[in-house]
C-alpha cells in the first residue's frame, strides 16, 4: 500500500476553467506551465509541486482524488475542495 504521494496541482475558481485546462492538457499543455500562469496556490510558482504528502496531510476530497492515481503522470478530473477547484498529477509514489 503506498505510504505517500507527491503530487502538483492547479487551483482555480470555477469547475468550468478546470475542464479547459484538464483539455489543454489533455491536448498536449504542460501541466507545470499552466500552474504557474493560473494557479491561485504559492505552490503554482513551483509548476504546482507540493512534495510528498501522506493520508491526513489534505482535504478529504484532495485526498481521495490524489491517492485514487495509479499511474506517474496521471491527472485528475477536477476535484472541488474549499479552497475552488483542482487539478491534480501523481509525480511520485512511495511505500
Amino acid at each position: 500500500m503506498t505510504t505517500e504521494i507527491r503530487a502538483s496541482h492547479i487551483l482555480v475558481k470555477t469547475e468550468d476553467e478546470a475542464k479547459k485546462l484538464y483539455d489543454e492538457i489533455q491536448n498536449g499543455r504542460a501541466f507545470a506551465e499552466i500552474a504557474q500562469e493560473v494557479s491561485l496556490c504559492p505552490s503554482g510558482q513551483n509548476g504546482g509541486d507540493l512534495g510528498f504528502f501522506g493520508k491526513g496531510m489534505m482535504v478529504k476530497p484532495f485526498e481521495d482524488a490524489a491517492f485514487a492515481l495509479e499511474k506517474i503522470g496521471e491527472i485528475s478530473q477536477p476535484v472541488q475542495t474549499q479552497f475552488g477547484w483542482h487539478l491534480i498529477q501523481l509525480t511520485e509514489k512511495e511505500g
